[in-house]
């Protein structure tokens, strides 16, 4: 009987998977057994990564791209299409964070915060969903934060904050409208990981990222990969509109 889990056959995509994350997700997927392309600004990055995987025994394409460049997202879409020939799921990972006082936020950070977490992803889940639509049948799979939920501290990155907030409607809104599509869009809020872009490690953090944590841990990005894998496969094929906590049990309290 073939697992519901098992991604075999099928194609992913995985915005910033050259990285942290999704990196983690990128090779998750491919465990899966799906076949997977990764995109990132960095083409240096992109082939270490790529080159990684192959020592895995997985073949990922990989796709040089800003996706806060319009253009450079359709051409991203093509590419992939080109290469795996369809595009079963999207993973929309790539994303920035600031940490300053909301007084001395300077626009250029807040537009470069919305651009890459919030414009990127939509951009990016309009040109793959046309796919999907025509296809009829595909999962995208938004990465959130439980910053969308709760007021990170002792830190303040109310920019971050609120363009994960978004994240989670946008993803409710498209998955309402694409329910009729065959489309399924769900989002992964994760909390504190071990990433380049979280300093978890540093001890002026401790006492609130760590210690005010019901678990009294960061988690690793390989902890957050099975979650995007669950919501990518059948085994949620009943599960669309839903952000899907990874915490710790951080925002339960």
């Amino acid at each position: 009987m073939t697992s519901p889990f098992d991604l075999t056959g099928r194609t992913a995509l995985v915005t910033g998977g050259n990285q942290g994350l999704g990196r983690a997700f990128a090779f998750g997927l491919a465990e899966a057994g799906a076949r997977v392309a990764i995109v990132g600004r960095s083409a240096e990055r992109n082939a270490r990564v790529a080159a990684e995987a192959a020592d895995a025994g997985h073949d990922f394409v990989t796709i040089t791209a800003d996706i806060t460049d319009g253009e450079q997202v359709l051409r991203m879409t093509e590419e992939a299409m080109a290469a795996l020939g369809r595009l079963d799921v999207l993973v929309n990972n790539a994303g920035t964070c600031h940490h300053r006082d909301a007084f001395d936020v300077p626009d250029s950070e807040w537009d470069d915060v919305f651009d890459l977490n919030v414009r990127a992803l939509w951009k990016t889940s309009t040109a793959v969903g046309a796919h999907m639509r025509d296809a009829g049948s595909g999962s995208i799979v938004n990465i959130g934060s439980m910053s969308g939920l709760i007021v990170n501290r002792p830190q303040w990155q109310p920019a971050y904050n609120a363009s994960k907030a978004a994240v989670h409607h946008l993803t409710k809104s498209l998955a309402v409208e694409w329910a009729q599509y065959g489309i399924r869009v769900n989002a992964v809020a994760p909390g504190y990981v071990k990433t380049e872009m979280a300093p978890v490690g540093s001890p002026e953090f401790r006492r609130y990222w760590i210690e005010d944590a019901p678990q009294q841990r960061f988690a690793l990005p390989e902890e957050i990969a099975p979650s995007v894998v669950f919501l990518a496969s059948d085994a949620a094929s009943f599960i669309t509109g839903s952000v899907l906590v990874a915490d710790g049990g951080y925002s339960a309290v």
